[in-house]
């Protein structure tokens, strides 16, 4: 078994996914989370060593994979989460692109510390991005008939959308949009009932984001 070193901030972020599917594998991993608050230099040492100058980075026996993409695509293939076939499995890295996708626009929205422009941007954030992103995966999940996004068994794809989803849903975001889609919901209660992912969410650190 190869030794896996996962390497991002102490937050869920971009890294949250990719922990998942580690808990849904049952791989044993080293999973290092960097503190950046102020006067805390690890980052800022450890910035330059990286390939991109960014995180996440996962060592697989000492050999670094950076983007969080394309550790999700090089885990889907080694833990068997992309599917059945290549059909299936380019429709599940096309749907972690469009959970990325997704998320730039929720970042933007966070990290605005104008409360009166803050505001603005949620409002704009569900009706251009939220609501659309809801009736698509709705549609989707009605389409594919199995409670997972792709084919008939959990893909990568399933765990960096519920992993969106989730987090909206415990900060109680977009309530009357998660109302009014009873298939997303049922998605969500899928997943988080998994006897591994189950495990990972009631141990995990707690934070914000």
């Amino acid at each position: 078994m190869p030794h896996y070193k996962l390497t991002y901030f102490n937050i869920m972020g971009l890294a949250e996914p990719i922990r998942l599917m580690f808990a849904q594998a049952g791989v044993e991993y080293e999973n290092v989370m960097i503190s950046r608050e102020e006067g805390d230099t690890t980052w800022a040492k450890l910035k330059p060593t990286t390939p991109y100058g960014t995180l996440p980075l996962l060592e697989v026996d000492g050999r670094v994979i950076a983007q969080s993409i394309a550790i999700s695509n090089y885990l889907a293939k080694k833990f068997d989460m992309n599917g059945e076939n290549e059909w299936e499995a380019v429709k599940a890295e096309e749907l972690v692109q469009a959970m990325h996708d997704v998320r730039q626009p929720v970042r933007a929205w966070w990290k605005e510390k104008v409360e009166r422009k803050k505001a603005e941007l949620l409002k704009k954030l569900e009706s251009d991005v939220v609501l659309p992103f809801f009736d698509r995966f709705e549609k989707l999940l009605a389409e594919n008939g199995t409670g997972f996004f792709v084919g008939s068994r959990i893909t990568q794809a399933d765990l960096h959308i519920f992993n969106m989803l989730e987090w909206w849903q415990n900060n109680q975001f977009f309530s009357d949009v998660f109302y009014n889609h009873p298939k997303i919901n049922a998605f969500i209660k899928k997943i988080a009932n998994m006897p591994n992912i189950k495990n990972w969410l009631e141990k995990r650190p707690k934070t914000a984001v």
